[in-house]
């Protein structure tokens, strides 16, 4: 069998690669060529920061930093869906992250308990990469859909109002909004279920096949894993308004100024 591995000089070679977007970018003068440094180099040292956590968390194996480990990439996609959604880390922290801690944890120990029916829930070689899965694509819904939320209800503010003024309560008055919200965030993972496999071959199948198992025992993990991941970007989006809404809204029903950024 040939070897796999990528060696320090492959690895060199692979920023080779730069070398095509660099010269585009500079021929068709669009000002990203600092970004593209700034994001390459920040890649490379927190994936190697992470690279090197990792191997001693997965040596130890210890559960409760297993936990704690999934509890900080929680803390993080937290900050990051506050930060894209322009709102006030103050206001809606933890309540986004109840919303996310719920939204992963039930996929998730479903996954590890009830599909691959692991004896041990937090290993680390399976909590932490397929919970960053399940995270990750919850991460890029959360933020289109909390974005959405808020900033479409301070837009048609005056429609708003008029629907509080006619004797809607406040869940009634924002169900449009949340309904719209579920549709525009979910849409793009729903369209990645539509065509995985034919448009390309997702991470985890990819990772299982290079690990060496066979092509069917690769989508049997990918289907398993989609829906996970569809079910948690789901309960997310939903828990997130919900408990975020709790604090965004006066007594009157009113969307508070201050949940955006000013």
């Amino acid at each position: 069998m040939p070897e796999t591995s990528i060696r320090i000089w492959g690895l060199v070679a692979g920023y080779g690669l730069f070398l095509i977007p660099l010269g585009i970018l500079l021929w068709a003068k669009v000002p990203l060529v600092s970004k593209m440094f700034i994001g390459a180099i920040r890649m490379t040292v927190q994936l190697l920061l992470v690279g090197f956590y990792l191997q001693v968390v997965f040596k130890l194996n210890n559960p409760w930093l297993n936990a704690a480990w999934v509890l900080v990439m929680i803390f993080v996609a937290d900050v990051s869906i506050i930060r894209g959604a322009n709102l006030r880390f103050r206001k809606l922290a933890l309540p986004l992250f109840i919303a996310l801690l719920i939204g992963i944890a039930v996929p998730l120990l479903y996954f590890l308990g009830l599909i691959l029916r692991l004896p041990d829930l937090l290993e680390a070689r399976f909590v932490i990469p397929i919970g960053g899965m399940i995270l990750g694509n919850c991460l890029r819904a959360n933020i289109i859909g909390i974005n959405r939320f808020y900033h479409s209800i301070a837009q048609g503010e005056k429609a708003f109002c008029q629907t509080l003024a006619d004797g809607a309560t406040l869940a009634e008055a924002t169900k449009p909004y949340l309904q719209q919200t579920l549709q525009d965030a979910l849409a793009p993972t729903l369209g990645m279920m539509s065509t995985i496999g034919l448009v390309a071959l997702p991470g985890m199948m990819t990772g299982v096949i290079l690990g060496g198992l066979d092509p069917m025992t690769a989508i049997h993990y990918q289907i398993a894993i989609m829906i996970a991941i569809f079910t948690g970007t789901t309960i997310t989006i939903l828990l997130g308004i919900l408990l975020t809404r709790r604090v965004s809204f006066n007594d009157s029903g009113m969307l508070q100024k201050n949940v955006f950024k000013s």
